[in-house]
């Protein structure tokens, strides 16, 4: 009594769509979530989460979405040097690493902040691509962190407010804030400039304040963030080319199935390239744009004096760095 009556046809279909409700959910649960860190902004040119959203793109179209990629930028899994070590204990899946980060771990990737050693990006991209690339992703696998691509900051420039930089002598006695590399100030100590290492989080107000008087700075991140509203000059040095790695963690890595895996390198290879074209396309449009906003723009029409006032770190690093991969480097630059 009280018990409505269904017809059979409508009880079949009700227990068809709980059916695919159950299956739906279970597929939803079964997906495998990727969460992918990064500590800029998630803005559309922004080189670090351009490259975290084309390999979003990738993996979870090659996946057939088995795979969750999940975007984290602005630090939310932390700043660099933590994601790298959570990557390595198994806490953080996969990040954006600037490559003077990876070297603290690897010293092997200084050889990609070594000054004015490619003269452009293609002939950059074809030394991570070779064997260059392939020696540093061997050493880089044995400290538990696995790349997936070599993706691309753009060149460093240097912005000053002092004067155009077009000759080695224009550098000397101008101070810039560079990050805490040896590399950064070995070449402006080369140069004859002052190298001012200092926390990215205190430099804006520092140029501002006259504390320092410039620094040296991929084109996306001076647009990003407003650097030209506190110097007047960039100067298109090309002085150091910008590699931003695609980094997931191996212990992570191997605990996906075998297909999966395949699907991650996969991903990975193609967000690079496409990361890549982007980085480039958004460099000549950034150049104008910055000139645009009152900016002096000048480009340096010949690197060679540059190369060889700072062609003796080569060999004061080559140790640290390694014979072998500096070899492969100078051999992918000519």
């Amino acid at each position: 009594m009280g018990e409505k009556y269904m017809p059979n046809t409508h009880r079949r279909a009700l227990l068809a769509g709980a059916g695919f409700a159950v299956i739906g959910r279970a597929q939803a649960q079964a997906r495998t979530v990727l969460r992918i860190g990064w500590t800029t902004s998630d803005g559309p040119q922004d080189p670090y989460a351009s490259g975290a959203r084309a390999f979003k793109e990738e993996a979870e179209k090659l996946s057939n979405n088995r795979l969750d990629v999940q975007l984290f930028p602005n630090r939310a899994l932390g700043d660099e040097r933590p994601m790298l070590d959570g990557m390595r204990l198994g806490t953080v899946d996969m990040a954006v690493i600037t490559n003077a980060v990876i070297a603290q771990i690897e010293p092997s990737f200084q050889i990609n902040d070594m000054p004015f050693l490619f003269p452009d990006e293609a002939t950059a991209q074809r030394g991570l691509d070779g064997a260059m690339g392939r020696s540093l992703a061997q050493r880089l696998d044995a400290r538990g962190v696995v790349p997936l691509g070599y993706m691309e900051g753009g060149f460093r420039q240097m912005i000053n407010n002092v004067r155009p930089i077009a000759r080695p002598a224009d550098v000397r006695g101008v101070k810039f804030r560079v990050l805490q590399s040896p590399i950064f100030i070995g070449m402006y100590n080369a140069l004859g400039g002052t190298a001012v290492p200092m926390a990215w989080g205190e430099t804006f107000t520092a140029v501002q304040q006259g504390t320092i008087d410039g620094l040296e700075i991929p084109l996306a991140v001076i647009d990003a963030n407003r650097y030209n509203e506190v110097t007047k000059y960039l100067s298109l040095t090309n002085h150091i080319y910008s590699m931003n790695a695609l980094l997931i963690g191996k212990r992570n890595l191997e605990r996906l199935p075998a297909d999966l895996r395949d699907i991650v390198r996969a991903a990975g290879t193609a967000a690079t390239a496409k990361q890549r074209a982007a980085s480039l396309a958004n460099a000549r449009l950034i150049v104008e744009s910055l000139r645009g906003k009152g900016m002096a723009v000048n480009p340096v029409a010949d690197a060679a004096e540059f190369r060889q006032a700072v062609l003796p770190m080569y060999e004061s690093f080559r140790g640290a760095i390694g014979a072998e991969i500096v070899q492969q480097a100078l051999a992918a630059s000519r």
